[in-house]
């Protein structure tokens, strides 16, 4: 029994060091910033952080992937971000000690590793690396966001298609005919590119047929992510 938790304990070490985010950084700081992390099996379509919330933790996905919402003035959902594997969420609340400004919510089971804010900050002021990772992160993401701002008035095949494409940049994976990103289901993709589901329906309809895009019942394929962005326009 202690051999299978001690394996247990070794294969969650390396999914979470093998984060983009430790990357390069030593050991050492590594292993003390990991010391209480505590890791959880949640189902899909749970709730994993609420806004407003206090927040005492930062979050690592060790696999699945989760989305991150809130709300328009007219009490509609709003899907600003997609991440998976590899990806933390909660550094704003430990970084400024606000309540948490978003919800976050499982799409599919997923694996999670929560770390103490102060394990997380002491991280960051010891190991500058990791303050260049974080700085990196959260630019992408801003990058991200911006892009997706200016293309709010652009025709529905474009906004589709940069929705996938910023998919891709997150979670994408190279497989033998292309870069593969979750199936998500249409209400999501929906809420990301801001358009009706059944326009995006239609839309991923038309990718298809041009071979754009490839879909199987988990995974969307984009062969070439290059012909993918000149549909942007």
């Amino acid at each position: 029994m202690e051999d299978r938790y001690s394996l247990q304990a070794q294969a969650n070490s390396w999914m979470i060091t093998s984060a983009p985010f430790f990357q390069g950084l030593p050991e050492t700081a590594v292993e003390s910033a990991l010391t209480h992390l505590v890791t959880r099996t949640h189902p899909a379509n749970q709730v994993i952080l609420l806004e407003n919330d206090w927040g005492g933790s930062v979050y690592f996905i060790m696999d699945g992937w989760v989305k991150i919402r809130t709300y328009n003035l007219e009490g509609k959902e709003v899907t600003l971000n997609i991440i998976g594997k590899g990806e933390l969420f909660g550094e704003m609340a430990a970084l400024d000690e606000a309540p948490r400004s978003t919800d976050v919510i499982t799409l599919a089971p997923t694996v999670i590793g929560s770390m103490p804010a102060q394990d997380f900050v002491k991280l960051l002021q010891i190991e500058p690396l990791a303050g260049v990772r974080l700085a990196q992160l959260m630019a992408r993401r801003l990058r991200q966001v911006n892009r997706r701002l200016r293309l709010r008035e652009s025709d529905s095949q474009s906004r589709v298609a940069d929705t996938l494409l910023f998919l891709a940049e997150g979670q994408g994976k190279k497989g033998q005919t292309g870069t593969e990103i979750p199936n998500l289901p249409h209400r999501e993709l929906s809420s990301l590119s801001g358009l009706a589901r059944e326009t995006v329906t239609r839309v991923l309809t038309r990718l298809e047929k041009k071979g754009l895009i490839k879909r199987d019942q988990d995974t969307i394929c984009i062969p070439d992510l290059s012909a993918l962005e000149r549909m942007i326009v």
